[in-house]
């Protein structure tokens, strides 16, 4: 690929001078403060593809809630913007086509007020039915419709809210599946159970996207995971379940509502809501309504906050975010702030691990005790407050970040060692990590009906493994000293793709994963000469644009792997791979002379440095991150802002040999 200036393999490999790095790290340095809170904090935009936002309309509707005007009409001018030359809506910038998307979208813009002839819905509506209509969206979308009446019931799997009452032993147990999907699935299946109908004030119905009448079809589409013999097994579960669920008593199901009640009541969350993410709050809210709740009543007044504290509002558009990040911005804004260095660095970074330090969580065993009882809780959340959900990444980058200022703020000790204790705590039995609990992998569940996402679980995965690695071996642990250390190593090990990459869950995505392993190997002092960080070193200096950067597209995560997919370069990814690059070679002297000196960094530096913008930050529409593969993108606004100045400010600190980075596990 060729960048827009014309930049081309050809060019200079020779590093750029120290002063011109110096003068964009000084602006981004800048940027990045100003953009800190009186408190100490970060916290950057949060994006996602437009199902959230659509559906954030239909919420509002379903309650009959009065429209605020100016609100809905930014909304809808964000919904507009964001329909794609194919006529629908993506999942991230410059994705094909998806059903499910476009079908929200062109439902929450009608009932905003689009006249169903305007030009951008007739197109819509055109490339809908060409791809077989709203009877191909995924379950949760059908579930959405069902509650507006736009299809039968039956065109959502069975999910008795009785699940609620069986043991732990059984097959399928709410503790068994990820923290997202039990947030929403628990409130959801109440709702299910209780058959609501949207107030809809306006009636408005979306007939017009349907192949033939929803009535008439009889099978509906399931997920591209699902296979023999587990598909047709859970199938035929459903069908039996479906039959007999009208005759399920009466009092078994109002105790099984009772326990969801008192599940989302315990996990309520102030104004950060159920799970701090949007679904589940607004599922949390449907459900009390149906169960009569009062708009008064303080559960809903304060789940209604919380899904409005989500709100993006501009001068001319608006929308609503999954959640919010500023845990993780913060920790990582600190990370590149450290690099960049300074004398007025301390103080900056100081208030921001002081805000961070009272959000340890200490004092509440979350969902993640039922599988590791006898651990103290220590971990950080991902949003401002989420108890019961700490995020093990989260906690592992705050952690680093505490320690690599530790000689200048020495009381973090305790918070670093309690924060360790937890995630050691959380090791799964395969020598991994997953991202909010333990040994949350019983495959077998992803192919349920209602997991036609295919993200039902919350496994252990190579980029999360390796930021507790990195996190562990910044605190000096090694493979021969410590086996939770070993076992993580071999899961990496395990894990390496053929082509010397990794997998990368939360990042997109094999840039991510192989940038997160080398970090780790470097951290735990692995052999940089080794066979796996030759060949991941080898992989992502092969798939660097002509450009100097470096990119990549959802289309990565595609079903059956076939490798690296070309896209256009990222600040973001292209700090990434330098870091990942630099990371490799941070052994010794010569190996760190060596590594700069490469012309991939070089010319990767090159990148970042040209492409800087005015405002002291990086130019980032593409989405770079992943909510579930396949299924949900995000596009944090933060990872152009302190990503690309962590990667520049490496740069210089190894061309001018300073030692002290060498040291950090990420």
């Amino acid at each position: 690929m060729e960048n827009m200036d014309g930049i081309m393999e050809s060019a200079t490999t020779a590093g750029p001078a120290l002063a011109e790095i110096e003068a964009v790290v000084s602006r981004a340095t800048q940027a990045l403060l100003a953009a800190q809170r009186e408190d100490g904090h970060f916290v950057f935009e949060l994006e996602a593809d437009v199902s959230i936002t659509a559906e954030y309309i239909l919420f509002k509707r379903f309650l009959g809630e009065p429209a605020d005007a100016g609100l809905e009409a930014k909304i809808a001018a964000y919904l507009r913007r964001k329909q794609a030359a194919h006529d629908g809506w993506p999942l991230f910038t410059d994705g094909g086509f998806n059903i499910s998307s476009s079908v929200k979208a062109y439902f929450a813009l009608k009932a905003a007020g689009d006249p169903p002839e305007a030009d951008h819905m007739r197109r819509a509506r055109a490339a809908i039915l060409a791809h077989g209509g709203a009877a191909n969206t995924n379950v949760f979308t059908r579930a959405l419709l069902a509650l507006f009446g736009a299809v039968p019931w039956r065109a959502v799997p069975v999910m008795p809210v009785e699940i609620m009452l069986l043991p732990r032993w059984f097959p399928f147990h709410v503790t068994k599946i990820s923290y997202w999907s039990r947030t929403v699935l628990i409130p959801l299946m109440a709702v299910i159970a209780l058959k609501p109908r949207a107030r809809n004030p306006r009636n408005v119905t979306i007939d017009e996207l349907f192949v033939e009448p929803p009535n008439a079809v009889r099978h509906w589409p399931g997920g591209p995971h699902q296979k023999f013999p587990w598909t047709p097994l859970f199938a035929g579960v459903d069908k039996v379940l479906r039959w007999s669920e009208p005759y399920f008593p009466k009092a078994l199901r109002r105790r099984a509502i009772g326990k969801a009640v008192a599940f989302v009541e315990e996990r309520l969350n102030g104004e950060d809501g159920l799970g701090a993410i949007f679904p589940a709050m607004a599922y949390s809210a449907l459900m009390f309504d149906a169960l009569g709740y009062k708009r008064q009543d303080p559960r809903m007044v304060q789940v209604l906050k919380a899904i409005d504290k989500l709100l993006v509002v501009h001068e001319d558009e608006a929308y609503c975010q999954p959640c919010v990040s500023p845990v993780w911005d913060t920790g990582l804004a600190c990370h590149a702030l450290m690099e960049a260095g300074g004398e007025a660095m301390a103080p900056r970074v100081r208030a921001a691990l002081s805000w961070l330090e009272p959000l340890q969580v200490t004092g509440v065993a979350g969902d993640w005790a039922v599988q590791k009882p006898h651990v103290r809780p220590g971990g950080w959340a991902f949003q401002y407050a989420n108890a019961h959900y700490p995020d093990v990444d989260d906690t592992a980058v705050v952690a680093m970040a505490m320690d690599r200022a530790a000689g200048h703020a020495p009381e973090y000790k305790d918070a670093v060692a309690r924060a360790r204790e937890w995630i050691e705590g959380l090791q799964s039995a395969d020598g991994g990590w997953g991202a909010f609990e333990s040994d949350n992998d019983r495959e077998y569940l992803n192919y349920i009906p209602f997991a036609d996402h295919g993200a039902l679980l919350d496994p252990p995965t190579a980029d999360v493994t390796a930021r507790c690695l990195s996190m562990l071996g910044q605190l000096g642990e090694t493979p021969a000293g410590n086996p939770a250390v070993a076992r993580g190593v071999e899961y990496l090990l395990r894990t390496q793709e053929k082509d010397g990459s990794w997998f990368g869950r939360w990042g997109m995505n094999y840039i991510y994963g192989t940038w997160s392993a080398l970090c780790a190997f470097n951290a735990v002092k692995r052999d940089p000469r080794s066979s796996e960080v030759l060949q991941a070193v080898a992989w992502l200096k092969s798939i660097r644009n002509t450009d100097g950067g470096w990119g990549e597209g959802g289309e990565s995560y595609a079903m059956d792997y076939a490798g690296y997919r070309p896209a256009p370069s990222t600040p973001s990814q292209t700090a990434w791979a330098l870091l990942g690059l630099m990371a490799a070679g941070m052994v010794d002297d010569a190996a760190v002379t060596g590594m700069v000196d490469d012309p991939a960094i070089t010319l990767g530096i090159r990148y970042l440095a040209r492409t800087q913008a005015e405002d002291g930050f990086w130019t980032e529409e593409r989405f770079t991150a992943t909510g579930f593969p396949r299924v949900f993108y995000l596009r944090y606004h933060g990872y152009s802002k302190y990503f690309p100045l962590w990667a520049l400010a490496r740069y210089r600190n190894l061309r001018e040999g300073k030692p002290q980075p060498v040291l950090m596990g990420m």
